[in-house]
């Protein structure tokens, strides 16, 4: 039913530092303050209309209306998706730039990727049944920089994968509004791309070889649509692009650990039901905040709901609260694995790493890289081991943008399950659904 009155409007001159401050309840706040899924604010000095919901969502995807280009925030470009990425571009050149993308996450690959990480889990785990105490969130992160950097054909020497790993996590941490955190960003994606040229520059000069399946390969070789190769620049960003969003899956894997903590009676359904660790990955990305929101440009004037919106018009996406949205989720503040049993949803009503479709739209090329690691690792705790977790902060705070345990999540005195080695030779044989 179209809207018979104004949009609302957000108190306030402008509402920068109270998103800041707030974290990922300022959208979904003011959007109950208001009674509204759709309002107005300013938003570093624009005029900013913020949406939420399905029907909002899968306007924010249609790339008729709406562009990426000039929508970011600059800080975003220096420190998060690195100057010139696929995430500010629209059309032709966008989607020639996503099949690139898309073309390293065949099935195959992505097992290769499940199986790798699985490697480094178990080689993790060795050394944790000697240790005192094991921060999850910090060994995740190592993990799956050895695996990403593996699979994408990018070589990590062992005396460097602390420095690999911490500047992949300080981009990602730098986008939630604190200044120290942008700039130990931007000083970590310099480094970063300064090590990605290198290694560009080496495999066309053959000096190195990865396979022609990997990302290291396929973005030293890309050509762009005028059938020019990147420059060494571009390359180094958008081969970054292909792996270093693995390691924003250590929040989620984190969140997952405390979950089965939390909701001990999830920890026998992952071991008793093949299909569970599926469900119980999807509902952890849906619960936990990750991404408060997105934003975009409108491309024309059109109207929705009654508001017209205007061209060039700044519009953000509430992710969070579109993921908890009461008219698409039952109980949405409460955590169900279940509600994923042989879900049929809408792809605009759980969009943790964007909406819609992967090929054509602007839902995150390596998002099944994402579950196919989840749903292994959780299967892997569930079965092949035991710990302790003992008293410490769990709480998380919903101000810090991404956010995680204020502990790291500490677990101590973990031990191999007695058939440890037959369920992990299972895991890593079985060839995962991911479609």
């Amino acid at each position: 039913m179209d809207v018979k009155k104004p949009v609302p409007r957000a108190k306030g001159i402008d509402n920068s530092l109270n998103f800041i401050k707030e974290g990922f309840h300022f959208l979904p706040n003011q959007r109950q303050e208001l009674g509204s899924d759709i309002f107005e604010t300013r938003l570093l000095g624009k005029k900013a209309v913020c949406i939420a919901g399905v029907e909002a969502s899968e306007m924010f995807y249609d790339t008729e209306k709406f562009k990426r280009e000039g929508a970011m925030p600059k800080p975003f470009k220096m420190s998060l998706f690195g100057e010139g990425s696929l995430h500010g571009m629209d059309g032709e050149a966008h989607l020639n730039r996503k099949r690139t993308l898309l073309s390293m996450f065949t099935p195959d690959r992505v097992e290769d990727l499940k199986r790798m990480a699985i490697k480094h889990l178990d080689e993790k785990v060795s050394e944790w049944e000697h240790a005192d105490d094991v921060v999850i969130f910090d060994e995740m992160q190592e993990i799956l920089a050895r695996a990403g950097c593996e699979w994408a054909g990018v070589p990590l020497e062992e005396e460097e994968v602390k420095q690999r790993t911490r500047e992949m996590i300080d981009m990602i941490d730098s986008f939630g509004g604190s200044l120290s955190r942008f700039k130990d960003g931007k000083k970590a994606r310099n480094s970063h791309e300064a090590w990605l040229q290198d290694i560009i520059k080496g495999v066309r000069k053959g000096k190195m070889s990865p396979k022609p399946n990997t990302a290291a390969y396929i973005m030293s070789h890309h050509r762009e649509n005028n059938g020019k190769r990147f420059d060494k620049e571009i390359a180094a960003v958008e081969l970054s692009n292909a792996f270093r969003p693995l390691l924003a899956t250590a929040y989620f894997l984190t969140f997952g650990v405390l979950a089965m903590h939390e909701h001990p009676e999830t920890v026998e359904k992952l071991k008793n039901n093949a299909k569970y660790s599926h469900m119980f990955a999807q509902e952890t990305r849906r619960y936990y905040p990750f991404v408060p929101a997105m934003v975009a440009k409108v491309k024309k004037n059109f109207t929705f709901k009654g508001y017209k919106f205007k061209k060039d018009t700044l519009v953000v996406l509430d992710i969070f609260g579109t993921n908890r949205h009461p008219d698409s989720w039952e109980n949405a503040d409460t955590f169900i694995p279940e509600r994923f049993d042989g879900w049929k949803g809408s792809p605009f009503s759980f969009i943790p790493q964007g909406g819609g479709d992967h090929h054509t739209g602007h839902r995150c090329a390596g998002e099944w890289l994402t579950v196919i690691v989840m749903s292994s690792f959780f299967d892997f705790f569930a079965k092949n081991l035991t710990y302790d977790v003992p008293e410490q902060d769990l709480s998380f705070s919903m101000e810090r943008m991404p956010t995680f345990p204020n502990s790291r999540l500490v677990i101590k005195n973990v031990r191999k399950t007695d058939d440890y080695e037959k369920n992990l030779a299972e895991l890593m044989d079985g060839f995962s659904a991911i479609r």
